[in-house]
């Protein structure tokens, strides 16, 4: 079984997301980031079903979920969830530099 982690700017784009739609409905912001999350679960299981980004990072690959596009690298037994951004915005601007895998594992 392959691992999964995210990074700490995923994370804080977990949470945007999240603190952006409980504005309006707090409970469907709960149920939004569990099913995100748990798509996150099955990217991990295939990573290479999913499109390769390669202008924006070697080995990028990027999942649509909803308006939301989710970025990851996979690495021998593991996938890191790099961003998790909205469809609309600009999404090469949010890559400023390509972005490359972490070459260390989490400890």
């Amino acid at each position: 079984m392959t691992g999964l982690v995210y990074t700490s700017q995923s994370k804080k784009d977990l949470n945007k997301i999240g603190l952006h739609i409980a504005q309006d409905n707090p409970r469907q912001a709960v149920n939004f980031l569990r099913a995100l999350r748990e798509q996150c679960k099955k990217i991990s299981e295939a990573p290479k079903a999913y499109r390769p980004r390669p202008e924006l990072g070697k080995g990028l690959r990027s999942c649509a979920f909803g308006n939301y596009v989710v970025f990851f690298f996979e690495e021998p037994g593991l996938v890191r969830i790099v961003r998790v951004l909205h469809g609309a915005m600009d999404i090469e601007a949010q890559f400023t530099e390509k972005i490359q895998p972490e070459t260390t594992k989490p400890s």
